[in-house]
């Protein structure tokens, strides 16, 4: 795909503020930009700037504002909503630069970080002071704090510990004019509007943060986890039901199904899960250590009442990591699968999860399709991965009516359709599925608030037409009656 053409004088412009080492415009570097991790979709940058500083950072969109120019902010590119796409031509800032833990405050259990630290790397960090960050995704390895911000991203862990916004208490934002300004953060009385909670998930519509506050948990005294094998996965769903009407709350409760336990046992990430089972449940409880055991045998308890083949329990830290292995490495093996993967996103009812399961696996099959799951279970969380090739052309047209069925079957369900992935382009034209015209008038309103030029990632969250988007919707439930 072709860069779009910039002009010579505004990169000039951008070296003199970040170097020259600090401006892409090879088309073969450029190449690693036109994606996410949500590959269906690509679009070429007209440069890639890569600063080091909120100076840094205000100083490029000034520079970019002034020319009218569009930009869209960028981490990892680990995202699955194609939501750090340059679309309209826009310039990429990457804050793959901005990796630096600046402190960690024991006395307060707060860190303030750029937003290129690596989500794990901040638990790295604060784990010799006895506390972790608990917001943990599954790309956490290598996904970035920024990026996690404006998807407001969850993680296995979130069943207990809550999704990022939980734990962002104050931002430094360059906004799309290029004026730095501070949200929240310690010793700052509080400010007459929430404009933190508002940021946060924003999905880098409202400016570019540049340095983040967040919170720091105490690490729990122990852990404990089992893994529970069955023949179907409806009944691991009903297991994940029955652990939480028991009263019981654990730390996680992730599903991973048959097709993706045997993409990762065949590959180098094999955890030794039977690879004649139809789903395996991973759960994991933490706290203090003297009632650990006693939560574990409840949650066997129900798994087995719902037929669970093998209940394994991890006796050390050591296994309960090995537990651990199949889920984690989930989405790293399907590529043994398919050359490309649709990780859908939406959350439904806990007790909806074995009905809409099932659906999801029908249409699946009416369109021909390889369909894989692997969840956080514990709080609905569900993620069908279609498994396809972008290059047939007719199978992608399959793939994007089968997952905007998907999304519908979750809404009818009473669910969403984005629980943590965020809506990017991917699941723009869905928001009418749930939000009426006024809601999403209402949003329109409050992002030109924030960027009345329409300059800070355009094309991402609201539908082209929000009108049309409505109508459609409203077409598609009478269809339905």
């Amino acid at each position: 795909m072709t860069a779009p053409v910039i002009p010579a004088a505004l990169i000039s412009s951008l070296s003199r503020i970040v170097g020259d080492d600090g401006v892409i415009r090879d088309p073969e570097r450029l190449l690693v930009y036109e994606s996410d991790g949500l590959t269906q979709y690509r679009h070429a940058p007209a440069a890639v700037v890569l600063p080091r500083t909120t100076e840094e950072v205000a100083a490029v969109v000034k520079e970019l504002a002034a020319g009218g120019r569009a930009f869209v902010a960028r981490g990892a590119g680990t995202g699955l909503s194609g939501g750090a796409l340059a679309v309209a031509g826009a310039v990429v800032i990457a804050t793959t630069r901005m990796n630096r833990v600046l402190e960690v405050d024991v006395e307060n259990r707060r860190a303030r970080v750029q937003p290129g630290t690596v989500n794990s790397h901040l638990t790295r960090e604060s784990l010799p002071h006895g506390f972790f960050y608990a917001p943990d995704p599954s790309s956490q390895s290598a996904c970035t704090i920024g990026g996690n911000v404006a998807e407001n991203s969850g993680g296995p862990h979130c069943l207990k510990y809550g999704v990022t916004s939980r734990y962002v208490t104050g931002l430094t934002v360059v906004l799309p004019d290029g004026e730095v300004v501070s949200f929240g953060g310690t010793g700052v009385e509080e400010d007459p509007y929430d404009l933190v909670g508002l940021f946060v998930g924003s999905e880098g519509c409202f400016g570019i943060a540049t340095e983040v506050e967040v919170t720091l948990t105490p690490v729990p005294e122990a852990a404990a986890a089992l893994l529970a094998i069955f023949d179907r996965l409806e009944d691991a769903a009903r297991a994940v039901t029955r652990i939480i009407a028991r009263g019981l709350l654990p730390a996680a409760l992730e599903i991973v199904d048959g097709e993706t336990i045997r993409a990762v046992e065949s590959s180098v990430f094999a955890a030794g899960y039977p690879t004649d089972a139809e789903a395996a449940l991973v759960v994991e409880f933490d706290g203090v250590e003297d009632s650990l055991a006693e939560e574990l045998a409840a949650a066997e308890a129900c798994c087995r009442d719902e037929g669970a083949r093998e209940v394994r329990k991890a006796a050390s830290d050591e296994e309960r990591e090995a537990l651990w292995r199949g889920r984690k490495k989930a989405f790293g093996a399907m590529g043994r699968i398919a050359p490309d993967l649709l990780v859908q996103d939406a959350t439904v009812p806990r007790t909806r999860l074995p009905a809409v399961l099932e659906r999801i696996m029908e249409i699946g099959r009416r369109y021909d399709l390889k369909v894989a799951n692997v969840f956080h279970a514990g709080d609905g969380n569900l993620h069908p991965n279609i498994l396809f090739d972008r290059r047939n052309r007719e199978e992608l047209a399959r793939v994007e009516q089968a997952s905007k069925e998907m999304m519908q079957a979750c809404v009818d369900a009473g669910g969403t359709i984005t629980g943590e992935h965020g809506v990017g382009v991917d699941k723009k034209e869905y928001m009418g599925l749930i939000y009426s015209r006024s809601v999403l008038e209402t949003m329109e309103e409050v992002r030109r608030v924030f960027d009345p030029a329409g300059l800070s990632n355009p094309g991402k969250v609201l539908p082209g037409s929000i009108r049309s988007a409505i109508r459609g919707a409203e077409e598609d439930a009478v269809a339905r009656v």
